[in-house]
């Protein structure tokens, strides 16, 4: 019995390790799509910086300048953000498939030791059985 508690102990740790690695992955692609959607907004913002025909003063079309190349500096340095988070969440989750993996490993483990279990006590307990045979009174063919 003991085994088979040993296994049962190993197979909820290898869960609860598994759980934490698909919060952490599922954290991970969270992360990845925010700074993506960020990307998006930064670029929509500059599209909507683009100059309208018609007479415009100096001063408004340096501030549309000036705030376009700071919106493609900001947008230039979330790719390269988005590329280390990209492989971050990649990362994590090969490591909850590796969990993932463990914890299969871990219950079939549990399985193993509580069918081999039955079967030690099933032979055991055949091996105490012997079946009642009928005495034999002498001249009693029977």
């Amino acid at each position: 019995m003991s085994m088979i508690r040993q296994r049962a102990r190993i197979a909820r740790v290898r869960r609860i390790q598994h759980d934490l690695a698909a919060l952490a992955a599922a954290k991970a692609a969270g992360h990845v799509q925010m700074l993506e959607t960020s990307h998006q907004r930064l670029r929509l913002m500059r599209e909507g910086l683009a100059s309208e025909p018609g007479l415009t003063s100096g001063g408004a079309l340096s501030s549309r300048g000036e705030l376009a190349m700071r919106l493609e500096a900001a947008r230039d340095g979330l790719g390269k953000t988005i590329d280390g988070a990209r492989a971050a969440a990649s990362y994590r989750e090969r490591a909850r498939i590796g969990a993932r993996r463990d914890q299969e490993s871990a219950d079939k483990l549990q399985q193993k030791a509580v069918s081999a279990a039955v079967r030690s006590e099933d032979r055991r307990n055949a091996a105490l059985f012997r079946p009642r045979t009928k005495l034999r009174i002498d001249g009693d063919d029977a």
